[in-house]
């Protein structure tokens, strides 16, 4: 295969998680029962060259995004942080009522309504036709295709040029990645920023979160081949901020070459990246040993758990919950069903296990013994929301990065 960044052909496997179905491709009771589910090999590799870590297999992104179930304004740490980018935003870069905001994987239009309040002018480019139509009726201008050069022209001819492209966990998901830098090069304006907001490598490594591959996700970014890949676009990363969400994630602040002072952030970031290892295929390949070490030791709990006649449960039914259950194997002899806020979720199957989905109000209701943590990475939030089913004796699983009893 070849590099999605740099095009080379020096890359190595160093995880493989087995057959997977699509992470989002959730089930109705009848598709439980008549459908074969297509399922796609999950394996990850590194480039020897830029330093890119990725999966090899690509699914067409129409089969996973044009009728897509996640939803933003689900989360409650989602909108603290929208809230936060909005008027950080503001501030730094000198955001006024003639400017020019675009996000990129709009969704619901959670992050853009956040700009909104700020009385400039927005637009988002959602994919995700049931989405994009949710953020319509809320008032979020959204223009309703995936974004590239041809339609980054489009939206420049109609609304003129952007002093801020927002794109939040979307860079990953992009596998004709050069065409999507010629549409971010062709939108921004002279003086303007790319602002990308991904999950970071380097979190992800030593944090051990195998769960959040899946087949949306195809890069894993770090600052080396993103500074890299946007040099080759006459652009250059001027900064870097780090935040907790989304089990750790870095928002990379971009513009064109010389309009912005490169915080010495950003150097740092490079050489702390290249002392701990991450130029070297070694780190990956004890990424994949503790990655099935997690496995072992989670079946081993939750099965001696079950053996001992305790009830279980999960919390969340994220993306990375149903790469965590397809890998290990978890299905409802070990899980009887899962909670969820989303009502989207609710009243469906989980993809490849088939658990069940209900509201988040089941758990009082049944007190199961333990419930596993799947949105581990919302753990704070929901333990919090949770503080009744644990002061009547309930108890979380989570588990990553180390699989404790809460």
């Amino acid at each position: 295969m070849q590099c999605r960044f740099c095009d080379n052909t020096n890359v190595k496997r160093f995880l493989e998680l087995g057959e997977m179905p699509l992470a989002n491709a959730f089930l109705t009771g009848d598709e439980v029962n008549d459908i074969k589910e297509p399922r796609f090999p999950l394996d990850v590799f590194f480039c020897d060259d830029c330093g890119l870590v990725q999966i090899g297999h690509v699914v067409p992104p129409q089969d996973i995004f044009k009728d897509y179930i996640y939803f933003s304004s689900t989360s409650d740490a989602v909108h603290k942080h929208a809230q936060y980018l909005a008027q950080s935003f503001k501030e730094r870069f000198k955001l006024h009522d003639g400017s020019f905001v675009v996000e990129v994987a709009s969704n619901d239009g959670c992050v853009l309504n956040y700009f909104k309040n700020l009385n400039v002018n927005i637009l988002g480019v959602e994919p995700a036709e049931n989405i994009a139509k949710v953020a319509v009726d809320s008032g979020i201008e959204t223009y309703i295709d995936f974004f590239n050069e041809d339609n980054a022209r489009t939206i420049k001819e109609k609304y003129g040029s952007a002093d801020v492209i927002l794109a939040r966990h979307v860079f990953a998901h992009v596998p004709e990645i050069h065409s999507f830098m010629r549409g971010l090069k062709l939108l921004l304006s002279t003086n303007g920023v790319i602002a990308i907001e991904a999950p970071y490598l380097v979190d992800f490594i030593e944090k051990a979160e195998f769960d959040t591959i899946y087949h949306e996700h195809l890069s894993y970014l770090s600052l080396r081949p993103m500074s890299k890949l946007f040099k080759k676009y006459g652009m250059e990363i001027f900064d870097v901020e780090h935040f907790d969400i989304h089990g750790g994630s870095l928002i990379y602040f971009i513009s064109n070459e010389g309009t912005h002072k490169v915080s010495p952030k950003v150097g740092q970031y490079v050489e702390n990246e290249i002392q701990k290892g991450f130029d070297d295929v070694d780190i990956y390949y004890d990424f994949a040993g503790k990655t099935s070490h997690i496995k072992t030791k989670l079946m081993e709990l939750l099965q001696q758990l079950k053996h001992d006649g305790h009830s279980i449960a999960a919390y969340g039914a994220p993306a990375k919950g149903n790469t965590l259950l397809n890998y290990c194997g978890i299905s409802t002899d070990i899980v009887d069903y899962i909670v969820d806020k989303s009502k989207y979720k609710q009243g469906l199957y989980t993809p490849g296990t088939h658990i069940p989905v209900y509201s988040t109000e089941r758990l009082l209701e049944d007190m199961p013994d333990y419930t596993l943590l799947l949105a581990w990475n919302f753990a704070d939030e929901i333990l919090g929301q949770q503080k009744l089913y644990r002061e009547k004796g309930g108890k979380f699983i989570i588990p990553i990065p180390d699989i404790k009893v809460v």
